[in-house]
């Protein structure tokens, strides 16, 4: 049965839909020995599929687990500009897996991975709205003033945002420590978020996706999910 490329990359666990479209639109795909293009189809049991040279695998077991990526990692697996890669991290697993969603390279924290390209998929698809926790070291602005703007419904890239839950957590002449519970999850947005605000973020963690918490996972290593976890993400 054919199905569209992207998809059948992303299911094999190599990388998220948007990232397989990349890859073939930068002729990294091949089908039967030809380069792919998209809006390709393709039979995974019969036709042979390479990703920079090595098979798509549509079998293997399906792999979640929670990493706590340093800051100065970028969440991309292949990256042009040769920068450290999360997949450094997790090369000791038997089954490659990919980031869910992403952390910019200044940011550290949770990151779930997995092999599972529907797992992926329905986890970051807006109608999920999984709350995502930052603890966040802000400097400059009115403290009060910047934290009830966060709470507010504020305009980032032409989107609106849902309202925050802002906590302070710590405060001092220096500056402040924020808990900020979002649910989008959009490209830098607790950063931008800040910076309307009037701060200035000097350090940005993620410590709990949904049900999974950070806890204390050291910085650059990784844990499979519990069950628990895994059944209420899903």
């Amino acid at each position: 049965m054919s199905d569209k490329l992207q998809k059948i990359i992303s299911a094999a666990g190599l990388m998220s839909r948007r990232a397989a479209e990349k890859a073939i639109e930068d002729g990294r795909v091949t089908v039967n020995g030809q380069t792919a293009r998209l809006g390709d189809r393709a039979d995974a049991q019969l036709d042979q599929i390479l990703v920079d040279g090595a098979p798509v695998s549509t079998g293997g077991k399906k792999i979640y687990i929670v990493l706590n990526k340093p800051c100065g990692y970028v969440t991309t697996m292949h990256d042009e500009k040769g920068r450290h890669s999360v997949n450094e991290l997790v090369d000791d697993l038997e089954e490659r897996v990919y980031p869910v969603g992403r952390l910019d390279i200044n940011s550290e924290g949770l990151l779930i991975m997995t092999n599972d390209g529907d797992f992926a998929n329905r986890l970051m698809h807006p109608s999920h709205e999984v709350e995502k926790v930052y603890r966040t070291w802000v400097t400059g602005g009115m403290l009060s003033s910047g934290v009830e703007k966060l709470r507010q419904p504020m305009l980032i890239d032409g989107f609106k945002t849902q309202p925050a839950k802002v906590e302070i957590e710590e405060s001092s002449a220096n500056g402040a420590v924020l808990r900020i519970t979002i649910h989008e999850g959009r490209n830098r947005q607790v950063r931008k978020m800040c910076s309307n605000a009037g701060f200035s973020v000097k350090r940005l963690c993620r410590i709990r996706e949904g049900v999974v918490s950070l806890g204390n996972l050291p910085s650059g290593r990784w844990r499979y999910l519990t069950e628990y976890e895994l059944r209420q993400m899903r």
